[in-house]
């Protein structure tokens, strides 16, 4: 489509110096530690796992985003001189000295990036000693939970439009770090740019961008309006192609004076505020009228999923979203936890009222019909020597090797591919899963203990 987002910028993340993330963590972690490495627990080999015991209310299922973001940020988890001084402050010496030489040296299993979790789902297998697995607690949720949370919601809206543009807008409704994840997130679920051009640094994304009303505005002389010259000065600046915004002031004499300026040919308009539902017929039934059929509509102002299923029908090309993406939609984390399930092979849970955990280390499979449709998702001891049979008749592995001693696995996915999987995962929920109404997990879980 004509000119929505600029060109795509390169891929420069490599170039990015990524300062230390020991310090991104409790310092329960590190008291644990001490105490640990002081009573010579520290050293016994153990399992923890990342998962959600719950989908937030309203959820069907849940995308896992983030374990890009985590394996980058383990290669920084290294403490030199600034972050021991930290340290120092609380901890005794031998434990600032164990941090001083401290690299994760254990193995990680996981979901794949883009695909699904439901409650229990073990989207995480963190195997190490003690000392070193816990210290990456609070790094490894704070990057799940959020990135989860933002791709969950992402790939609501992008089922919601239905194979229409979505492009994300939302880096000045969060923290400026936070805006670049969640870009990063949203475009893992399917949307297709973003206005952040860190994220478009760092991952390839491409990003979108024209003007604000701020342009429109400076125009203003003592003569008066003069929007024309605001989108004269735009189309010099980018082309016939592009979208200009047409509802600083009154939106049909906008949209008449965008295409008297730009011609038949212009790219899009945008709009940002009203009613979007009627202001799309009209404008299209506009645009039409001036010869300009194909002009395209792009809507923007304080969408959700909602918001975008409501304008399905209406004539809209491309939206853009932007509070409602980086904050999760109303569900601003995964609520994921990450819990110690095995100490040299024993398993231990936790009994706490509405805050239990399953013992033992996991794996998990996901079967589905002939026809693709996911029917049921397996949850079972790592101990099993082969996966319990379940209903229907295509085997998918969950848990995938991410890391072996220490270091990510040679051919990890891409963000792209991760992309990928999620479309293609798309399909593959039962009908009721895709809708946007409360109800069940879409894929039911089951657990098998030790004793099947």
């Amino acid at each position: 489509m004509p000119c929505l987002y600029s060109d795509r910028v390169s891929d420069a993340f490599s170039g990015v110096v990524r300062s230390s993330t020991a310090l991104f963590t409790d310092k329960y972690e590190l008291t644990m530690l001490e105490a640990a490495l002081a009573d010579g627990s520290g050293e016994r080999p153990c399992v923890f796992e990342v998962f959600a015991r719950r989908l937030p209310v309203g959820r069907r299922y849940g995308i896992v985003a983030g374990t890009g973001r985590l394996i980058d940020a383990l290669a920084s988890f290294r403490f030199a001189d600034a972050e021991l001084a930290i340290a120092a402050e609380f901890l005794d010496a031998t434990t600032v000295d164990w941090l001083r030489n401290y690299r994760f040296s254990g193995d990680i299993d996981g979901y794949r990036e883009g695909d699904f979790y439901f409650p229990g789902s073990p989207i995480l297998s963190v195997h190490g000693t003690f000392a070193e697995c816990v210290l990456l607690e609070t790094l490894a949720l704070s990057i799940f939970n959020h990135d989860s949370a933002i791709a969950s919601a992402a790939a609501r809206m992008v089922g919601a439009a239905d194979g229409r543009t979505l492009i994300e807008m939302g880096s000045r409704r969060t923290h400026e770090e936070a805006a670049v994840a969640a870009a990063r997130a949203a475009y893992l679920a399917g949307f297709d740019s973003t206005s952040n051009l860190e994220a478009a640094r760092r991952y390839g994304i491409p990003a979108a961008g024209t003007a604000a009303h701020a342009f429109t505005l400076l125009h203003t002389t003592t003569a008066g309006r003069d929007e024309a010259s605001a989108f004269r000065s735009q189309i010099d600046s980018l082309g016939v192609g592009t979208t200009l915004l047409v509802d600083t002031y009154d939106i049909t004499q906008g949209v008449a004076t965008a295409v008297e300026v730009a011609g038949p040919e212009l790219g899009g308009v945008r709009i940002d505020s009203g009613d979007l539902g009627v202001l799309a017929r009209q404008v299209r039934r506009q645009l039409d009228d001036l010869g300009a059929t194909r002009t395209k509509i792009v809507m923007s102002g304080d969408l959700d999923e909602y918001g975008i299923a409501g304008l399905r029908a209406e004539p809209v090309d491309a939206y853009g979203v932007g509070t409602s993406v980086v904050t999760g939609s109303g569900a601003p984390t995964a609520g994921m936890v990450f819990k110690l399930v095995e100490v040299d092979g024993i398993p231990v849970e936790k009994r706490s009222a509405a805050k239990e955990s399953r013992g033992g280390a996991k794996r998990a499979v996901r079967y589905a019909r002939r026809t693709g449709t996911l029917v049921e998702e397996v949850v079972y001891p790592a101990t099993h020597p082969e996966a319990p049979a379940g209903e229907g008749s295509v085997l998918h592995e969950l848990l995938v090797p991410l890391v072996r001693g220490g270091e990510p696995v040679a051919g990890l996915p891409t963000l792209d591919e991760g992309r990928e999987l999620l479309a293609r995962g798309m399909v593959s929920l039962p009908w009721e899963g895709l809708t946007l109404s409360a109800g069940d997990p879409a894929v039911p879980t089951r657990f098998v203990t030790t004793e099947v």
